[in-house]
């Protein structure tokens, strides 16, 4: 599966602005966003995990103090590590069992995680949704940020949501089905169009 580099990212930040006069006004006045990545496997799962319903800086700091407390950040020192040393590093209890479930189906082969970038964004999504806690909107973070593809538009996200609505002088929040359909605009990269309204969102 293809996945997006520096210079297909910075390309497609050009096509997206020259087609949306709104996307051109994010870049002009905030500059272009970074090509955002992260590496794929198990530690970017457990930190998207973490990233969820909290702030940004909150789930960074969690996934630091857990980190401190591995020889490694594997599946299986991870399922070593015991409940209350996670939980005082500020592992909620539901986000401990849905990376523990994580950790359990990496270790059992249900989850192939090292061969998902080979697999296609459906296939991935599913394999994903089916660990417990793992919604479409963690999934959809995953592909985006740790496999870099480069048509996801992850319409749970609510830093998208708002900036969509910010950007496009919406009364109201847009519902999902509406949602959809205004990102239908942004294909085949609405990874970079969604990374261009969470730029906006975070220098509003």
């Amino acid at each position: 599966m293809r996945a997006l580099t520096p210079g297909t990212h910075r390309s497609a930040i050009d096509t997206l602005a020259a087609a949306d006069p709104d996307l051109a006004a994010i870049v002009e006045r905030h500059g272009r966003p970074a090509f955002r990545s992260r590496p794929a496997g198990f530690r970017t799962l457990v930190y998207i995990i973490l990233e969820q319903q909290v702030s940004l800086a909150s789930a960074k700091a969690t996934l630091a103090k857990v980190e401190a407390l591995l020889p490694e950040f594997s599946p299986a020192a991870y399922l070593a590590l015991d409940d209350a040393a996670l939980r005082g590093a500020g592992v909620s209890r539901q986000k401990l069992r849905y990376t523990r479930l994580a950790a359990e189906a990496i270790e059992d082969g249900s989850l192939p995680l090292a061969t998902l970038a080979r697999r296609r964004d459906e296939t991935v999504r599913a394999l994903l949704t089916a660990i417990p806690g793992i919604g479409h909107w963690t999934a959809d973070c995953y592909l985006l940020l740790a496999l870099r593809r480069p048509d996801l538009w992850p319409v749970g996200d609510l830093a998208l949501v708002k900036a969509l609505q910010a950007v496009k002088g919406l009364d109201e929040k847009p519902a999902q089905e509406d949602l959809v359909a205004l990102g239908e605009r942004y294909r085949p990269y609405r990874s970079v169009a969604t990374q261009l309204f969470w730029h906006y969102y975070l220098n509003r």
